[in-house]
């Protein structure tokens, strides 16, 4: 399932990025490709006035990232998405706008809010190895295995 995402809805509610900061776009996209690469989901997100409007450079073949020119914003470019869009069924919009959640519900997509959209994009917790667990198994010993252990290792079976 394709995702529409509100790109400054989304930032807003990401701990690692600020709205402030001038390459919080840049960031987002970056963000966007690893969480596209780990999923094999495509990203479309649209961000308030972009000089020129229109499609981003920062886009790769799995995340596209556009920019809503200066006489509209993402929420207008977000719900004109949503009318074209032909398998309704497919998409998921991220937003946390009302009018934006809405127009997809009534299409039929699935809507969710940006903070629970931004819960997903964290890098999942790597998982121990098994040789990692064997290290850290707590071992104990009696002496009498201890002395059993040392004959051995000293070939004094």
């Amino acid at each position: 399932m394709p995702y529409l995402i509100d790109g400054h809805n989304l930032i807003g509610q990401l701990p690692d990025i600020s709205l402030d900061d001038p390459d919080d776009e840049a960031k987002l996209v970056q963000k966007l490709i690893g969480f596209a690469a780990r999923t094999h989901k495509r990203c479309v997100v649209v961000f308030d006035q972009g000089l020129p409007g229109g499609r981003s450079r920062m886009s790769t073949s799995q995340v596209e990232a556009i920019f809503a020119s200066s006489r509209s914003n993402a929420d207008r470019v977000m719900i004109e998405r949503i009318s074209a869009v032909k398998d309704t069924g497919q998409w998921i919009v991220v937003s946390n706008d009302n009018a934006v959640l809405h127009a997809a519900r009534q299409r039929k997509m699935k809507a969710i809010k940006s903070i629970d959209f931004a819960a997903q994009l964290a890098p999942p917790e790597p998982k121990p190895r098994r040789d990692d667990k064997e290290r850290q198994a707590d071992v104990h010993l009696s002496p009498d295995e201890i002395e059993e252990w040392l004959r051995i290792f000293e070939g004094k079976q």
